[in-house]
């Protein structure tokens, strides 16, 4: 396992979020921004796995699991969500499992009709 693929996980072994890295987030929710399409990639490519294994560890199948984080990041941008955040609301962890928590309350099925 690479040091970049540790640092994902805690000593546990459980999947752990990344480190908040607030210029990209603030990147994403600007559409003026030149490196908003590149800031939205490497917040999904970072924030997916560990939202994911969140839902597994709540239950959920590998196919739910994986279509309620799918429709959780089709949520969030197509409701422009990023362009809401800012660091003095609180943690960036604690926006995206809100939000990850307003999906799962969703049927299943209309959660599919996002994607």
């Amino acid at each position: 396992m690479s040091d970049k693929t540790r640092r994902n996980y805690t000593s546990t072994g459980r999947p752990r979020f990344a480190t908040t890295r607030w210029s990209v987030v603030l990147a994403a929710g600007k559409s003026s921004s030149p490196n908003q399409k590149q800031a939205l990639e490497i917040l999904c490519q970072s924030y997916w796995f560990p939202l994911y294994a969140y839902l597994r560890r709540r239950g959920y199948d590998t196919h739910q699991s994986e279509d309620f984080t799918q429709a959780f990041f089709a949520h969030i941008l197509e409701k422009k969500d990023f362009q809401t955040v800012d660091p003095k609301y609180g943690k960036f962890r604690s926006f995206l499992l809100a939000k990850l928590k307003y999906i799962e309350t969703m049927p299943l099925t209309e959660t599919c009709l996002l994607l």
